[in-house]
C-alpha cells in the first residue's frame, strides 16, 4: 500500500534515542532545551517552548494571547479541529473566516469582515495549509487595526519560508507560532509540538503553563519570605502562580526530533521534487486540478491535494478512493470544514457562510506526499489518476 503520508526513520534517529534511553534523563532532561533551541535557531527566533502537541501549544497560545470566557478566537473552516478546539478549550468562542479559494488559506478581507462584526475577537489563528504560508502581512494588518493577537498555526509548515525568505515560525508578523511533530508532518517526534516567539513574557507564561502553573527560571515569586530561611535558599520551593497543564515532552521525543531537524532540509527538498513531477503529470487532466499552484518554492508541502471534478468523472468521491485503494493507493481527504461538525453546528455555526470552502471541500482529495515516496510509487499514483480521472 502506498499511503497518502509516511514518516521517514532512519538508524541515526534510532541510535539518538537508544542513547536517551541509556542516559539518565527520559523527560525533563536536556535533550527538550537542546531541542528548542534548535527550533529556534533554524526558524530564526528569539524563543521555543517544546509541549506534548500542536494542540496543546495551540491551546496555551490562545491563553496567552488573551482568549478566555466572553472573547473569541477567529481561523479557517479548512484545518483540523484543533485550531478552533482551542479556543473553547480556553473559554472561548470559536468564528471562522472563509478561505481563499487559490490558496486555501484564511482570506484577509473575509478575515477583516469578521472582526468587525465581533468586537470580541483576540486571536486570529491563521493556518498555513498545505505548507503554503498565509499572506502574514496581510492578516497582521488586519489584526494590529482591531488590537487582536496572531496567532500562526504553522502544523503543515515547519521549513516553509515567507515571500520575503524569511522562515515560517522566525514571527514577524505574529505573537506566537505552533508546529507539529506528529508522524505524517514534515519531521515526526512521535507526538510532539513547539510554539515559538520573540516576546520574552510570552516565552516565560508559556514555560509556566506547559508544567502546571509553577514558576520556572528565576520567575519572581510572590512569596519570597518562603523561600529561604536565615538566607538560605529553601532547595524544595516553588510557587503555582497560573491555572497550567501537564503538557511537557519527553527527551526521548526531543531526541528524535532533533536527529529529524538535521534531514529538513533534505526532506523538504525531496518533497518539492515529487510536487514538480505531480504538477507536470497533472498539467493536462481535464476533470482535476490542484488546490494550489503558488508560492511552490515556498511551501512546506505536506500535502499535495487535487481538486476533482466528481460528477465529471462518474464517480463519487468515495468511489475514487475505493478504487485507488484497489490499486494499492490510499487518499484522504483535507479536511472536512470544520463548521460541518454536528458539534460546532451545534454552537449556531452554519457552514452555507463559508461557501469557499465548501467549494473546496465538495472537490479535495489529497493522494500520497512523503519524502521516501519512490519514483516508482510515484508514476503508479500517476498513471491511476489518469487513467480513472482523466
Amino acid at each position: 500500500m502506498i499511503p497518502y503520508g509516511r514518516h521517514y526513520i532512519d538508524q541515526e534517529d534510532i541510535q539518538e534515542v537508544v542513547n536517551v534511553l541509556h542516559g539518565n534523563s527520559l523527560t525533563q532532561g536536556p535533550k527538550v532545551e537542546d531541542f528548542e533551541k534548535a527550533i529556534a535557531k533554524y526558524v530564526d527566533c528569539k524563543y521555543s517552548v517544546a509541549v506534548s502537541s500542536a494542540t496543546a501549544g495551540l491551546h496555551l497560545a490562545a491563553i496567552v494571547a488573551g482568549v478566555r470566557t466572553g472573547t473569541s478566537l477567529v481561523t479557517s473552516p479548512i484545518t483540523f479541529v484543533a485550531s478552533s478546539n482551542a479556543a473553547l478549550y480556553a473559554g472561548g468562542r470559536a468564528l471562522f473566516a472563509d478561505i481563499d479559494p487559490k490558496t486555501i488559506n484564511i482570506s484577509p478581507e473575509s478575515l477583516a469582515a469578521v472582526i468587525e462584526k465581533n468586537p470580541d475577537v483576540r486571536a486570529v489563528v491563521p493556518v498555513h495549509f498545505a505548507g503554503l504560508p498565509c499572506d502574514m502581512k496581510a492578516i497582521k494588518a488586519v489584526a494590529d487595526e482591531a488590537g487582536v493577537a496572531v496567532i500562526e498555526d504553522a502544523a503543515h509548515a515547519l521549513g516553509a519560508v515567507y515571500p520575503d525568505g524569511c522562515r515560517v515560525g522566525s514571527c514577524p508578523n505574529s505573537l506566537m507560532t505552533v508546529f507539529s511533530f506528529h508522524p505524517v508532518k514534515a519531521i515526526a517526534a512521535g507526538e510532539g509540538g513547539m510554539i515559538t516567539t520573540n516576546d520574552e513574557n510570552v516565552y516565560r507564561r508559556l514555560l509556566r503553563l506547559r508544567s502546571h502553573g509553577i514558576n520556572k527560571y528565576g520567575d519572581q515569586l510572590v512569596f519570597p519570605e518562603l523561600a529561604s530561611h536565615d538566607r538560605i535558599v529553601n532547595p524544595w520551593y516553588y510557587e503555582m502562580q497560573d491555572l497550567g497543564y501537564h503538557y511537557r515532552i519527553t527527551d526521548i521525543q526531543c531526541a528524535l526530533g532533533l536527529s529529524q531537524l538535521r534531514k529538513l532540509d533534505k526532506f523538504i527538498s525531496r518533497r518539492r521534487q515529487i510536487v514538480a513531477t505531480y504538477d507536470e503529470a497533472f498539467k493536462y487532466l481535464k476533470n482535476a486540478r490542484p488546490a494550489q499552484v503558488t508560492g511552490r518554492n515556498e511551501s512546506g508541502h505536506h500535502l499535495y491535494v487535487l481538486c476533482v471534478d466528481f460528477p465529471a468523472i462518474g464517480r463519487t468521491r468515495g468511489e475514487l478512493m475505493k478504487d485507488l485503494r484497489e490499486r494499492n493507493i490510499i487518499t484522504q481527504v483535507h479536511y472536512i470544514p470544520v463548521p460541518n461538525h454536528p458539534f460546532y453546528r451545534n454552537q449556531n455555526i452554519n457552514p452555507a457562510d463559508y461557501p469557499s470552502a465548501q467549494s473546496y471541500y465538495e472537490q479535495a482529495l489529497s493522494i500520497p506526499l512523503f519524502y521516501s515516496l519512490t519514483e516508482d510509487e510515484q508514476d503508479q499514483v500517476i498513471c491511476a489518476f489518469k487513467e480513472l480521472v482523466g
